[in-house]
């Protein structure tokens, strides 16, 4: 048995240090427990910029504090004030936005895979919000309320010239992340220049209450900023994603009432300068904006409220700045749009998004194809299969394309797809190596029969490492055993058949109020089919796996008889993979390697050779994956050919037999 690990171990160094944030009580975020007040009646919390603005500063000593952002932007709002004309400027300021959809390999528009028009109706509300569009949610009457004059369009630009539909999508092999962890290594990882375009990322939080936040702009003046925790690689807003978009506009995986959009229209507020209402509560200090009213604390739901009696009037418990559910809010106000102007005009990476023209459509052609290769989330896995995303960037329907591909600029071969992808839209596609390791390099050969018309975006490399094929075990009963550490909300697993479906899984399990270990499952016995390979994976959350951090927690997988160990650990990050087979592959009279099967994977042909030295009657059987026979034969000459074109791409066995011997083989259809 060889175990594999989670690609994203490599980081694994970077989570470990972080608070846990799945608590019982008082959750934590960067480091930082969350005030009582900032927790709804339903366990919601609305935003942790505060938090993460103070964790920005605490780790880069020349970003500056609070107070002295708001000295820097005192006189840039009062020279506005003093220029009354840019209150209502005519120039509409146009800013590129790419959405990072971070999933877990889910389909298309299943969980966290968010759809195309859920990701669009956040842009669209932001626009009616930030335009006050008249007819739409966003509008109001208020006499202070405010036309920013800011839109948000999807890039249309990616950042190697390729054209794009602004919605990146990424599997990052982990259902749930910490704030931390999608600061270490998810924003780094996914990041387009920030100088180009404002990065949006939907994610799947650990803690399910959390429903976003943001970078908060930076002074004009400030030194080192591409360094050390800089926000180079991080600058922008997250949400989770049952909060990304509204149900008014399309159909998908929302939680109300933060259902609308105005977790994202909040949160940009704060990309782009906005402070909460309430400032730092107490009725005393406020938002830096005079025409909204001093506020106690943050409000929640959408009861009209007055909860500083000595000031102006009740609290604005519709402006986008304050906690009140989505349905409730409409507002930004005049002195709100003097700060995010000041701000555009002068802060790093806000200013250079009004000149950036990632958002002005490209020349397209009829036939463009597009591959990207899959992030790998698995080792050990039963067949070296690897995914290709094939995207239509073409003004016509994709209907066929050709690609080539090899491992390590070794042997070649070619994909034939058909089938019908929509212009940005795209199909999830299989292909099959030999090799466990290397480089996959994908090219496009045609689309839609003929000549790729761009041929920038043709070619994809990954390296990748799946193991070792799985060793092969004559047994048919196992038993699975599991401790957990205290934990156990954090821990899932399943065991999946060849063919991806799950026969036994578990989690998540209940959290313990003590340190120590659990017994999660106790001698759960699995009985498995011959002739097939099975792929056990186990998942922590956290990403700091079950055997180290709070308890000495483990897993084991074992014959019926207790007498061989198939696999055991507990010592791993995000997750922990192990594969083997219930197949005899081959006897003692002939190996595997006595046999020639050639080309494998074969796309029409599979040529056979057998030993010289086999006598007798000799036949051969072939089945899938399912145990299904497809063809049976007798082997009448000791070099001879079988036409698989018809058959379905997938894993198939061979299986020679007579009186004195037996032998099995894969091999692959492509």
């Amino acid at each position: 048995m060889r175990k594999k690990y989670f690609f994203l171990l490599f980081w694994g160094s970077l989570f470990f240090s972080n608070a846990q944030e799945l608590t019982e009580k008082n959750p934590e975020f960067f480091g930082k427990k969350i005030a009582a007040d900032k927790i709804s009646s339903s366990g919601h919390i609305k935003c942790i910029t505060d938090e993460y603005e103070q964790y920005l500063q605490e780790k880069n000593p020349k970003r500056l504090s609070n107070e002295k952002f708001e000295e820097w932007l005192a006189p840039l709002i009062e020279k506005y004030k003093n220029t009354r004309q840019l209150l209502n400027p005519a120039e509409v300021i146009y800013i590129p936005v790419v959405v990072h959809v971070i999933h877990n390999g889910d389909p298309y528009g299943v969980e966290e895979n968010i759809t195309d028009e859920q990701v669009e109706s956040q842009i669209t509300v932001m626009n009616q919000d930030f335009r006050k569009m008249l007819g739409t949610p966003g509008y109001n009457s208020n006499p202070v309320g405010a036309d920013v004059m800011i839109e948000f369009v999807l890039a249309k630009v990616d950042p190697n010239g390729n054209p794009t539909n602004g919605i990146d999508r990424v599997n990052m092999c982990q259902a749930a992340w910490s704030t931390s962890s999608i600061d270490d290594y998810i924003k780094p990882a996914t990041i387009w220049d920030p100088n180009q375009y404002m990065n949006m990322w939907s994610v799947n939080f650990s803690n399910g209450g959390l429903l976003g936040y943001a970078t908060f702009p930076a002074d004009s003046g400030l030194d080192g900023l591409t360094s050390g925790f800089g926000t180079d690689t991080t600058d922008g807003v997250v949400s989770g994603y049952r909060f990304f978009g509204s149900s008014d506009l399309t159909s998908g995986n929302f939680y109300p009432p933060y259902d609308k959009g105005r977790t994202m229209t909040h949160e940009v507020g704060h990309f782009l300068g906005l402070r909460h209402i309430w400032g730092d509560g107490n009725c005393s200090v406020d938002d830096f904006c005079s025409d909204t009213p001093n506020a106690a604390a943050a409000n929640y739901g959408c009861s009209t409220i007055d909860s500083c009696p000595d000031g102006e009037g009740n609290d604005m418990i519709e402006n986008y700045m304050d906690y009140t559910d989505d349905l409730c809010m409409n507002t930004f106000t005049n002195d709100q749009k003097l700060r995010i102007l000041a701000v555009m005009d002068n802060s790093p990476r806000r200013v250079s998004l009004k000149t950036s023209i990632t958002s002005v459509p490209m020349t397209l052609f009829a036939n463009d194809a597009e591959v990207k290769i899959e992030n790998y989330c698995t080792g050990g896995s039963c067949n070296p299969t690897h995914k290709v995303l094939l995207y239509n960037r073409g003004t016509s329907n994709l209907t066929a394309a050709t690609l080539a591909y090899n491992v390590d600029g070794g042997n070649g071969y070619n994909y034939s797809w058909s089938g019908n992808i929509e212009p940005n839209k795209y199909e999830l596609i299989t292909i099959y190596t030999t090799e466990a390791s290397g480089v996959l390099n994908v090219s496009v050969i045609t689309a839609n029969g003929g000549t790729d018309e761009r041929s920038s975006n043709n070619t994809a490399s990954k390296s990748f490492d799946l193991g070792q094929l799985p060793i092969d075990y004559p047994f048919q009963n196992f038993v699975f055993n599991l401790i957990g550490d205290r934990w156990g909300s954090e821990t899932t697993w399943d065991l999946r058949d060849s063919n991806g479906v799950v026969l036994y899984s578990g989690g998540p399990y209940t959290n313990r109020l003590l340190n120590g270990t659990q017994n999660l499952v106790t001698n759960m016995n699995w009985s498995l089919p011959n002739n097939d390979c099975y792929s056990f994976t186990i998942n922590d959350s956290y990403g700091d796996g079950i055997c180290c951090t709070s308890g000495a927690g483990s897993w084991s997988i074992t014959t019926d008889s207790g007498t061989v160990t198939v696999g055991s650990g507990g010592s791993f990050g995000f997750a922990e993979y192990l594969s083997f087979s219930t197949a005899v592959l081959s006897n003692d009279n002939f190996g595997i390697d006595d046999f020639k099967l050639y080309p494998n994977p074969t796309e029409n042909i599979l040529n056979i050779s057998i030993p010289s030295e086999i006598n007798g009657d000799l036949t051969y059987e072939i089945y899938n994956n399912l145990g299904q026979v497809l063809k049976t034969d007798k082997v009448s000459q000791k070099d001879f050919m079988i036409d698989t074109a018809d058959w379905s791409e997938g894993v198939y066995f061979i299986r020679f037999k007579s009186e004195t011997l037996h032998s099995t083989l894969r091999f692959i259809k492509n």
